[in-house]
Parts: structure tokens; C-alpha cells; sequence
């Protein structure tokens, strides 16, 4: 336990200095003031794990990365040969899934790095350059990005949880005193009522995301009696717990990559010349963020992937065909189809249940925003949301651990 401690702050302290690195030719004074209370970039911020605030070399973060886990997490519905290797060929065919996921990483990086520098040029932010230079840039940033997945992949193998969330995590808890301090400094006496309500707000998202995280359903497991000799074996009873938010803190981070990915092209197209691609891209854009549009978009999203991610990572059928193998039943229900009928139902209700209110919290931040005018409370609420998920998971595997040492 220890040793991946060690392991995991040293791989932190690593991802924090290759944040530090700038990539050529930034005017850092523009880019200031390009960022100051921008949503978008913000938020693009925190998937970056704070490498965007000065340009560094890994300003793409783990997006490329989770952008490819999407893709390929949607092919597992379209494609039976996906969902075979994903879900029915063990550890082996996992592997080699997580690596077609890495291999998707380098053209996405190279794509929106592409994408981002081209917007970041037309807003005066990174002076002029050279053909060669740009190559440069996108090869740099592509690469950093890859060494970033390659980190988050060591964390999850020689360390405690998943890497790529502790990635993101440390991203917005490195942010923590500059989001404070600039609250503070923009502090007046007469929002004393909007920064309480934004602290009750936070504790309540806390609490809630807690609460519903935890909670489980308890599905009763009994094993048959089997007789060798003169001693019976089985007979015991147990259950199956099935998560009211089985997801996590996922479906979250795949709306938010899914929102942030049509900004960025539009915003890219925005400074086009050509004056209808930039009119027509200036419309969407104002569509686009607009706060209540955003937020029933972003609600939709969240529900939709919290049902999906769901039915991807817990197949009831495979957990039927276990049971029926292992000599174990639910009472009152049949072996085979009809125990997977009725587990699938419970874990539809219990879904429901969950993403509404996974739904409900992701937005809340944005709303206040809205009302507040203050862009830090959506960014805020955002990281909040993902840090007590990333919290709450790795003092699982921290009790897993302690657990696997005892035993």
C-alpha cells in the first residue's frame, strides 16, 4: 500500500511539472485575458488537469483519451465482434480492447490539437508561425498528451484506482487556490446571500452524490444443497448488490467531452475568413451556449450515459448464466432468462432513479451560473461533482487493498 502511494504522488508530481512546460511562441499576457472567466475553456481546463491555463505541453490532457474510450465504448453496441471482446473474452480480450482505445488516442490528439491551436491563432494568443512550426506544436502536444495516458495507465496498473480520474483530479484540486483567490478578490458584501447559497449548494452536492453513490439494492442470492458422501455442501444465502448509480462519476465526464467537442470545432470556425462559414458558425455558437439550451443539453447527455455505461459494464445475462453455473438462484425465480429478465428490470428502475439525479446535480452549477452570472460556480460545481466521485471510488480501492492485505 505504500509503495503505490509513493507511486501514484510521484507520477502526480511528474503530470504537475509537464503542466508547467509551455509549448513556443505563447503571448502569455493575451492568453490571460483570453481565459479569465471563459466556461468553455474553463472546463476544457479541467480535462486538461489545469495544463491549459498556460499552454503547456499537455494542455489536451486525457481528452483524446477519453474521446477514443467513447468511440470505442459506442462500437460495443453497434458491433457484436466489440461487445464479444469487451464483455465475453476475460481479461485477455479487455487488453487488447484498452489498446485499440490508445490507438485512437494519437489521430484524435492530433486532430484537436490541430483544431485548438488553428483557434487559439486567430484569437491573437500564439504569434505567428511557420508550417514547420505549427507541425511542431501539434506533434508536441499529441505527444504530451500520450505520455499523459500512458501516466494515467501507470497509476491504474502500479498505483490506487483509476488513473486517468486521479489525472483529472489532481487537475482541479491544482486549481483550488486560484479559483479561490479570484473568488475572493471579486467578493462584494451585497453577494454574501449567492456565495452562501453556492457553500449550501456545494455541501448538498456532496452529501447527495455521497448518499446515492452508496446506495445499493440488495438482490437475495440462496446456493443449492449438494451432497458428497456423508457431508452437504451449499445452502447458503446471500445477495447481489446492484449500485443505484452503477456509472459512477463517468457518465459525467463523457457528456462534458461530448459538449466541449462542438465549441471547439465552432469556435475554430468562427475565425474563418470566409464571412458565411463565420456567420453561420457565430450563430450556432451563440445557440450553443446558451446557459438553459447548454444545461438541458448537458442533462439529456448525462442521462442517456448513465443508462449506457450501465448496460455496458453490467450485462445481466452474463450475471444470470454465472449464477445458474455456480448452483446459485433468487428465490421464487427460475434459473436462465427469467432471473436475467428480473434482474434487468431492477437495474432499469434502480438506473432511472440514478441518473435522474446524476442529471439533476451536473446541472444545478450551470443554473446558478445563470442566475449569478459568475462563471466559477459552473466550473466549480463540475469539479466538485467529479472530485468526491474520484474521492469515494479510491477509498474503495484503499479499503479493497486493506482488505486483500488481512485476508
Amino acid at each position: 500500500m505504500r509503495k503505490r502511494t509513493f507511486f501514484v504522488l510521484g507520477a502526480l508530481v511528474v503530470f504537475r511539472l509537464l503542466a508547467v512546460i509551455p509549448i513556443p511562441k505563447v503571448d502569455i499576457l493575451r492568453l490571460e485575458s483570453f481565459l479569465a472567466n471563459n466556461e468553455f475553456l474553463g472546463l476544457l481546463n479541467i480535462f486538461s488537469g489545469g495544463g491549459l491555463s498556460n499552454l503547456s505541453i499537455v494542455m489536451l490532457g486525457v481528452a483524446p483519451y477519453i474521446t477514443g474510450s467513447i468511440i470505442m465504448q459506442l462500437l460495443t453496441i453497434m458491433s457484436p465482434k466489440m461487445k464479444a471482446l469487451y464483455q465475453e473474452e476475460g481479461e485477455a480480450g479487455r487488453r487488447k480492447f484498452n489498446q485499440y482505445s490508445r490507438l485512437l488516442t494519437v489521430p484524435l490528439a492530433v486532430i484537436q490539437g490541430f483544431g485548438f491551436l488553428a483557434f487559439l491563432r486567430t484569437q491573437g494568443v500564439l504569434e505567428d508561425m511557420t508550417l514547420f512550426d505549427q507541425f511542431v506544436n501539434v506533434a508536441v502536444i499529441t505527444a504530451g498528451s500520450v505520455l499523459l495516458m500512458w501516466i494515467g495507465e501507470l497509476i491504474t496498473e502500479f498505483g490506487i484506482g483509476n488513473g486517468v480520474s486521479i489525472i483529472i483530479f489532481a487537475g482541479i484540486v491544482a486549481s483550488l487556490p486560484a479559483t479561490t483567490s479570484q473568488l475572493l478578490f471579486t467578493f462584494e458584501l451585497s453577494q454574501s446571500p449567492i456565495y452562501l447559497a453556492a457553500i449550501a449548494a456545494a455541501v448538498a452536492v456532496t452529501y447527495g452524490v455521497v448518499y446515492i453513490t452508496e446506495a445499493e439494492r440488495p438482490i437475495p442470492i440462496t446456493y443449492a444443497k449438494r451432497v458428497r458422501g456423508m457431508k452437504i455442501f451449499g445452502g447458503i444465502s446471500t445477495y447481489l448488490p446492484l449500485r443505484l448509480n452503477q456509472a459512477g462519476v463517468i457518465p459525467i465526464i463523457f457528456a462534458l467531452s461530448i459538449l466541449l467537442f462542438p465549441q471547439m470545432v465552432l469556435n475554430f470556425l468562427g475565425g474563418v475568413d470566409n464571412p458565411v462559414v463565420k456567420n453561420i458558425s457565430e450563430f450556432l455558437l451563440g445557440f450553443v451556449e446558451n446557459p438553459w439550451i447548454y444545461s438541458v443539453v448537458y442533462f439529456i447527455l448525462v442521462f442517456i450515459f448513465t443508462y449506457f455505461y450501465t448496460a455496458v459494464t453490467f450485462d445481466p445475462d452474463t450475471t444470470s448464466k454465472h449464477l445458474q453455473k455456480s448452483g446459485a438462484f433468487i428465490p421464487g425465480i427460475r434459473p436462465g432468462s427469467n432471473t436475467s429478465v428480473y434482474i434487468a428490470n431492477i437495474l432499469t428502475r434502480l438506473t432511472l432513479v440514478g441518473a435522474l439525479f446524476l442529471g439533476v446535480i451536473a446541472v444545478l452549477p450551470l443554473l446558478m451560473m445563470a442566475l449569478t452570472d459568475i462563471a466559477a460556480f459552473a466550473i466549480g460545481g463540475t469539479g466538485l461533482l467529479i472530485v468526491v466521485s474520484v474521492v469515494i471510488d479510491l477509498i474503495k480501492k484503499i479499503d479493497a487493498q486493506v482488505s486483500v492485505r488481512e485476508y
